[in-house]
């Protein structure tokens, strides 16, 4: 059976090619209602052109549905609709309208864009092959706390992408940016203590982590799978508590839990936004499929209280004259074990660096300063640096002047 659309009129075409004009929501419901509270698709069912099919029931799809222009809604007021069947069907253009969820026993495909207008849509995290699939070129709009993917979802052929993921009544959005095309990644989001997880009984202990100076965090985290070295970022609202994570927002990184170290280990942070209540925290490299789950995490200086100390203000004249060329700090051999933020005076992180080791030369390393791997402009900067194994924090400021 195919289901066309032309100009002036919709048309359905049987076996015979006898084509008779009715409308195309009112066909499916109809069919649905002969003998179940569902359409089944055990045929071939094609939307052609710009052809617009709504279902107001469940599909139970066993037969092919996946050659498809058009727009195939989901339409439920104060209900719920499911998805199902043996084979996945893939839509062009959908939009998703059911108030209760749009529930997938089976995974669909997107080819073209994905509209999030009302309702979840709702897969089981027990069964981490069911998803929606963003495919190719295909996106999503509307997202948010009360329309997104609570569950797993899905990309084919990409290389960045955000996932619309959460839990319950949050968005808890991850994107990843990768170095080339990823021809597979799928992602989900859990509100749940990696301590104790839903994921096939899997515990993920906070307190086994690569380097004690390290906080992972207790409330939330993400299962990704990907085979690509990757950056992703995490995002975190007032529910994600990063306080008890990190005394400062530029403190705040991403972690993992490796699979064969069996051990939290730190992923990175090459760029934080926003503040306490929300922002987000950008990774550096990974490969995603080398971790079981990510999650937000800190440096874990929140046990005892440090000693903030002022240091003096340094000046450097970053021009290879072997005079004021980096910024050389007091202390560090007395620990190895310590980290370095420098903040513009508009408060952006433009440096950081873990065992900072007197090599900051006025190059920035972070990818969000336009000029990444050249030099600073001249100007008053801010510096902070941890120095955990003497339980202390120096703070100060420098000038670099690129004229001397």
């Amino acid at each position: 059976m195919k289901i066309g659309a032309h100009k002036s009129a919709n048309h359905i075409e049987n076996m015979s090619g006898l084509k008779y004009k009715i409308c195309l929501t009112t066909l499916l419901v109809s069919m649905a209602c002969i003998a179940q509270e569902a359409v089944h698709n055990y045929g071939t069912i094609q939307i052609h052109n710009d052809a617009m099919v709504g279902f107001h029931m469940d599909l139970i799809n066993n037969g092919s549905f996946d050659q498809n222009l058009g727009l195939v809604g989901f339409y439920g007021e104060n209900t719920s609709i499911k998805v199902s069947g043996a084979f996945s069907p893939i839509f062009y253009d959908t939009e998703i309208v059911v108030d209760k969820g749009l529930f997938l026993d089976t995974s669909i495909g997107v080819l073209n864009n994905g509209n999030l207008i009302s309702g979840h849509v709702v897969t089981p995290r027990n069964h981490t092959s069911v998803f929606p699939n963003f495919m190719n070129d295909a996106f999503y709009i509307g997202e948010n706390d009360v329309s997104m993917v609570d569950g797993y979802a899905a990309m084919t052929n990409k290389d960045i992408f955000t996932f619309p993921v959460g839990d319950d009544e949050r968005l808890r959005p991850l994107s990843i940016s990768s170095t080339e095309m990823n021809s597979f990644v799928k992602c989900a989001y859990f509100y749940e203590n990696p301590n104790t997880t839903s994921i096939n009984g899997k515990n993920y202990q906070t307190n086994k982590k690569a380097s004690k100076y390290l906080s992972v965090s207790k409330k939330e985290f993400w299962h990704l799978e990907g085979d690509l070295p990757s950056t992703v970022t995490l995002t975190w609202d007032e529910w994600s508590n990063i306080g008890v994570l990190a005394e400062y927002v530029s403190d705040m990184k991403v972690v993992g839990w490796h699979k064969k170290q069996k051990e939290w280990v730190n992923l990175g942070n090459t760029n934080v936004e926003g503040a306490m209540i929300y922002g987000s925290v950008t990774s550096e490299v990974f490969i995603p499929d080398e971790y079981e789950i990510i999650t937000l995490g800190g440096n874990d200086d929140k046990m005892e209280n440090f000693t903030t100390i002022e240091l003096d203000n340094y000046f450097l004249t970053p021009n290879g004259d072997g005079q004021n060329d980096f910024l050389e700090l007091e202390g560090l051999e007395k620990s190895p074990n310590n980290s370095i933020q420098i903040f513009n005076r508009y408060g952006v992180m433009v440096y950081s660096k873990n065992n900072y080791q007197n090599d900051f030369n006025g190059v920035s390393n972070r990818n969000s300063v336009i000029s990444k791997g050249s030099g600073l402009d001249s100007g008053i900067y801010f510096y902070l640096i941890t120095f955990n194994d003497l339980r202390q924090k120096h703070q100060g400021y420098m000038y670099i002047s690129l004229n001397e």
